[in-house]
């Protein structure tokens, strides 16, 4: 599929959202919202954590690949799935496509962290690797998938993907309001956008007003700077960071049609902000995220968004962190 392609793609509705909360129930874990006295004490306010990292195979994305998975005809799911991805979307596609009966080749970066690359074949996905840094991972994709006459599963640029991120905000607002809390603003981790615009969708319908915002690690902010510039940018193929589930070159073009309507604004952090927020979840909430999965958190407790006297809801994304850089963030402590 083309950019011109997908840019006649329609973004999912609120009605597609509910559909998709349909079909992933039972298979999908409706994850918790933690709180911490000692958090909130430590911010001044009330901070709530959607801990996606709790979500089968550690991370939000099996919820936007089961999801749009589970759409494909039955007809075409014995030619398979094809899908690219740093790990997160690489194992929520392949678990979603193992729990489906469908087989899976899936393009990966070398330097994944390994971690994410075992598990992606241990649900029995077939993996190739590529460099993150010259090769073009999406044409490399579209290859794989004409060639096999598979299904392409992209990891943000899909309406069924959207959706299915989507889902994390029907229930987040759900469990906001059973802690009868008035929540200030929403914090979503953000690479290429599917998470983010899938939530603020949703939120758009069951928390109107509330301001949803877009997090990234510095240096891969392209979804706030595209925010402020009013059309897509892309990020210095020079920069680089720890948060590997986060290192997009550029905003979805599908994802960026919806966050340019429905986001505040974007923040930044500095990969030592994500580290000492990696240890304070571990500290306060007993939760392990990996450093794409804690960039909201760091936005609250390096002061990025004021929390004092506010209720903040943070999208924590995944947990899947090599343990080498989780020990890493640990000492910050």
């Amino acid at each position: 599929m083309t950019s011109s392609d997908i840019s006649k793609l329609a973004p999912p509705s609120f009605a597609d959202i509910q559909a998709a909360a349909k079909r992933i129930a039972g298979a999908a874990v409706r994850t918790p919202l933690l709180e911490s006295q000692f958090l909130n004490e430590r911010v001044g306010g009330r901070v709530l954590v959607k801990a996606e990292c709790l979500q089968r195979t550690g991370s939000f994305k099996f919820r936007g690949a089961y999801n749009r998975i589970s759409m494909i005809p039955e007809a075409e799911r014995a030619n398979g799935v094809v899908a690219y991805s740093s790990g997160n979307h690489a194992q929520g596609v392949a678990a979603a496509a193992q729990a489906l009966g469908i087989p899976t080749t899936m393009l990966m970066p070398a330097d994944a962290p390994a971690i994410k690359m075992a598990n992606t074949r241990a649900y029995g996905a077939e993996v190739v690797t590529f460099d993150r840094f010259t090769d073009n991972r999406e044409e490399m994709g579209e290859a794989l998938a004409r060639e096999k006459g598979a299904t392409i599963v992209r990891p943000y640029d899909d309406p069924g993907i959207m959706a299915g991120q989507g889902t994390i905000g029907i229930e987040l607002a759900e469990q906001a309001r059973e802690k009868g809390a008035e929540v200030d603003a929403v914090l979503v981790c953000c690479g290429g956008g599917g998470l983010v615009s899938g939530t603020a969708t949703a939120l758009a319908s069951t928390m109107p007003g509330v301001p949803v915002h877009s997090v990234e690690p510095e240096g891969f902010d392209d979804t706030a700077r595209s925010l402020i510039a009013g059309h897509r940018v892309e990020n210095d193929p020079a920069a680089r960071s720890i948060c590997d589930a986060l290192l997009a070159p550029t905003p979805g073009e599908l994802t960026f049609k919806v966050n340019s309507q429905l986001l505040a604004s974007g923040f930044a952090v500095s990969d030592d902000e994500t580290r000492r927020a990696m240890a304070a979840a571990f500290e306060y909430l007993k939760i392990v995220l990996e450093p794409g999965g804690a960039v909201s958190l760091a936005a609250v407790l390096s002061g990025r968004i004021d929390a004092k006297g506010k209720t903040i809801v943070v999208v924590s994304s995944g947990g899947n962190c090599d343990p080498a850089i989780f020990a890493e963030a640990l000492e910050t402590r």
